[in-house]
């Protein structure tokens, strides 16, 4: 299966159902009142994290996904049915982002984990709703609100406990398969690895998720080879297990490597700079690989860094390292969390308005606006007769007299154009 942990996605919810304006009806009944019902609510957009799924791939393929609207009012004050919520199943440690705003919506970092992210638009209301003493037979009933579409990305972000990172060819693939019974592709040229593995690691009766997250080159930060790809999959981890080759047998220094691996978290993320590390030296059944080991230890004698000689060929050396991983995490809080924030989806209107000049056509914008044109049917005597008497409430046709309307002169709002009559 490819492995895709980015893609873009375009979500509406649902609709809200119009209100229905009806009337009473029945034998013997001449002149029943209004009793047109409410529409429905329309369909959430629910996000859920699956633990069935590892990759994000099912969205390069099908890009659209809209909630069902909410169902229109009928008569003897019926309501409309909701919407149905669609849900949409992601891996777990995805995060779902607004790419108009930016803003983190969702952050699906446990195992059967839901979120709502979009609500559907609410029911219009129906006409026996709008009665009252000197109204007794509103003939008009409420649209249901529309709501907006909206791009999200979706961003999946390796859930683990301790990362193994490094420099590609170093070993990491072989300290996983040798530390979990993961089985990763494994083969003496770089870049073998070009996904997030993940294993189980078991240590009398503790255990953590160890994830070997690609191999990390000079640039990385900055998008070379995998860069950004993978740097993104370190980020949720507790603690790193450094790796390093010390018997230097690609002629690499491992103390430079070691240097040029953190200065890449560092450009990337400070918080990356800052998850605890210990260095995993391997390859120490290599010839030079003891002289080396001494070189790193007096390089790093003043940096709180604990080093581990081991050697994934020969199985040898891990004990040590495991049980000082386990230490640091107790020490440790959960995997990180990133901050959500909610979207500001709902009709929100401003106060006022404002008149400005097309050529000759008068130009009404600003909430008053848009307040009508969400809450108005334009074919409706009484619903039209509701918007004239807004316009006078809201100090709108004043203003335009003011601006120079005369009868007959043209007014816009939004795609709406209408004569002024005075």
């Amino acid at each position: 299966m490819q492995f895709v942990d980015k893609a873009k996605i375009i979500v509406k919810a649902g609709d809200g159902g119009d209100g229905s304006a009806s009337f009473h009806r029945e034998k013997y009944v001449m002149k029943g009142g209004p009793d047109g019902g409410d529409g429905g609510r329309g369909g959430n957009i629910v996000f859920a994290a699956d633990e069935g799924m590892n990759t994000l791939l099912d969205f390069k393929f099908m890009r659209h996904y809209r909630a069902e609207r909410g169902e229109n009012g009928s008569a003897k004050n019926s309501s409309g049915k909701n919407g149905q919520d669609l849900i949409i199943k992601v891996p777990v440690g995805t995060l779902v982002r607004d790419i108009e705003t930016g803003k983190i919506v969702a952050d699906l970092n446990k195992p059967g984990r839901e979120k709502i992210v979009l609500f559907g638009g609410r029911g219009g209301k129906g006409n026996a709703r709008f009665a009252t003493p000197t109204r007794k037979a509103p003939k008009f009933a409420q649209p249901g609100q529309k709501v907006k579409e909206h791009e999200f990305e979706l961003e999946l972000k390796t859930i683990a406990d301790v990362g193994l990172i490094g420099l590609p060819n170093v070993g990491k693939s072989t300290i996983l398969s040798v530390l979990t019974s993961a089985r990763p592709k494994i083969a003496n040229y770089h870049f073998t690895t070009l996904t997030p593995n993940l294993g189980v690691v078991k240590r009398y009766e503790q255990t953590f998720v160890l994830a070997d997250i690609p191999g990390l080159i000079e640039g990385a930060s900055e998008g070379v080879g995998l860069g950004h790809d993978f740097l993104r999959h370190v980020e949720r981890t507790r603690a790193l297990i450094h790796v390093l080759d010390i018997s230097g047998c690609e002629d690499r220094d491992p103390v430079e490597d070691y240097y040029q691996i953190n200065k890449e978290l560092l450009q990337y993320s400070e918080r990356l700079a800052d998850i605890p590390q210990i260095i995993a030296a391997n390859k120490m059944d290599i010839t030079g690989a003891q002289e080396n080991l001494e070189r790193l230890k007096d390089a790093l004698k003043d940096e709180n860094v604990r080093i581990f000689p081991v050697s994934a060929a020969t199985v040898s050396g891990f004990e040590k390292l495991i049980d000082s991983v386990i230490d640091i995490l107790k020490e440790l809080p959960p995997v990180y969390e990133f901050e959500e924030e909610e979207l500001d989806d709902g009709p929100q209107y401003e106060d006022g308005f404002e008149i400005v000049m097309d050529g000759d056509v008068f130009v009404i914008t600003g909430g008053v606006a848009e307040y009508l044109l969400d809450t108005t049917y334009a074919n409706d005597v009484d619903s039209m007769r509701r918007f004239q008497q807004y316009l006078i409430k809201e100090g709108v046709i004043e203003a335009l007299r003011e601006k120079g309307a005369r009868e007959g002169s043209v007014i816009r709002i939004g795609e709406w154009e209408f004569d002024f009559v005075d």
